[in-house]
């Protein structure tokens, strides 16, 4: 593999050359090798790589088709891989939140209190007053069942659970069109998440909004057909068809999900 000039191409450097490693690992082994949990930008940037490489497969899987953050298996070619290789636990961290409500960022930090790096846990699924489901490693379950006993104010019971048990919502989708001058970024994405496009304009100089996963901070960026736009706490807009009007305008099919 050429990892030098892999490297020059991409953003997140430091968990690609991690990637490499065991991409290189896997090569060389003739085994399947998992990485930890990577986020959605390093995903896309995986996925993007080693689509193009003849000597390595790579196999991403985070507990449910939609998952966020997901491990990746890799092998050589030759060797068949299946998302039961890609090893994962669910757990339930159950608690009444009626009084004291708790947002993901409140599980995730109290996952992270206990002395867990982030690339060990995957998605978390918050299920209002009732607590919260988490996708971690299986190596930390017996560790998080003693150790997450509280999140805010809140006693909690962490157990393992079976990944069919996961609550999963569908994302909810709602189909739009708009017509615009251009295909900037700040008129699409204003335009799709119901915002001013002065507002947008803030979120992408705040380094909110992520196109492909990449950190966007133009807001005269244009963006294309097939584009996923993602803001911070809005959620996802894909661009669909692009067609010109006969005032040589854009009329662009979108597809919100929250």
């Amino acid at each position: 593999m050429q990892s030098e000039d892999i490297l020059k191409r991409v953003e997140n450097k430091e968990e690609i050359t991690r990637v490499i490693d065991q991409a290189e690992q896997a090569i060389k082994t003739w085994e399947v090798v998992v990485t930890n949990f990577l986020s959605p930008p390093v995903l896309a940037e995986v996925q993007s790589i080693f689509q193009n490489l003849t000597e390595i497969e790579a196999l991403p899987w985070g507990g449910y088709p939609q998952a966020e953050r997901q491990r990746v298996a890799l092998a050589r070619p030759d060797i068949p891989l299946n998302e039961s290789q890609v090893e994962l636990a669910a757990l339930d961290i159950a608690g009444n939140f009626l009084f004291d409500p708790a947002t993901h960022r409140d599980f995730l930090g109290a996952i992270l209190g206990t002395g867990i790096v982030r690339e060990k846990v995957g998605d978390i699924i918050v299920l209002g007053e009732r607590g919260a489901q988490a996708i971690v490693v299986p190596e930390m379950v017996n560790f998080l069942t003693s150790a997450l006993t509280q999140v805010r104010s809140v006693t909690v019971k962490t157990q393992q659970i079976e990944l069919s048990e996961l609550k999963i919502r569908p994302p909810q989708k709602k189909e739009m069109t708009t017509v615009e001058a251009s295909m900037r970024l700040d008129a699409i994405a204003s335009a799709g998440f119901g915002m001013s496009r002065s507002k947008m304009a803030d979120a992408i100089s705040r380094k909110d909004v992520r196109v492909n996963w990449k950190e966007i901070t133009q807001s005269s960026y244009n963006v294309k057909e097939g584009d996923l736009i993602a803001v911070r706490g809005k959620g996802r807009l894909e661009v669909g068809e692009v067609s010109v009007t006969k005032k040589q305008r854009y009329r662009v099919n979108l597809v919100r999900y929250k």
